[in-house]
């Protein structure tokens, strides 16, 4: 069994995605994993809340994948797309080292690949509603 973290993909009007820096310097989408007794909407508009200070709400969902984050250690990973409720003033917590926004199609290296084609397909949903 693998343990389940909750990801969404934040466009902003700028064409712009939202990015969390963690601590293996990989740039990743806000998110996490989701606690006993929590949909997984809850869970992102939770761990939005708690990483960046902002509200969202959980809008389709993106994909779903198994991600190796180190070395036989795996994570499945649910992604969502999201829409901003409210001002985005983004304040990093603990958890990450910083927070950052980059255009759709200048994403940084150092962004896993499984991130970077649940940011795209969200992005190619959007144009399309």
């Amino acid at each position: 069994m693998f343990p389940v973290s909750i990801k969404g993909v934040l466009v902003l009007p700028s064409d712009e995605v939202v990015l969390a820096l963690n601590d293996r310097n990989e740039w990743e989408l806000p998110g996490g994993r989701i606690e006993i007794g929590e949909s997984s909407t809850d869970c992102l508009v939770r761990e939005f809340k708690e990483e960046l200070g902002i509200e969202v709400e959980a809008v389709n969902l993106v994909d779903t994948y198994l991600f190796e984050v180190i070395p036989d250690k795996y994570v499945f990973i649910v992604t969502y797309s999201c829409r901003l409720i409210g001002q985005f003033t983004p304040v990093v917590s603990h958890e990450h080292h910083k927070i950052e926004t980059f255009p759709i199609d200048d994403l940084p290296n150092n962004l896993p690949i499984g991130y970077a084609k649940s940011i795209q397909k969200s992005f190619s949903m959007n144009l399309s509603c």
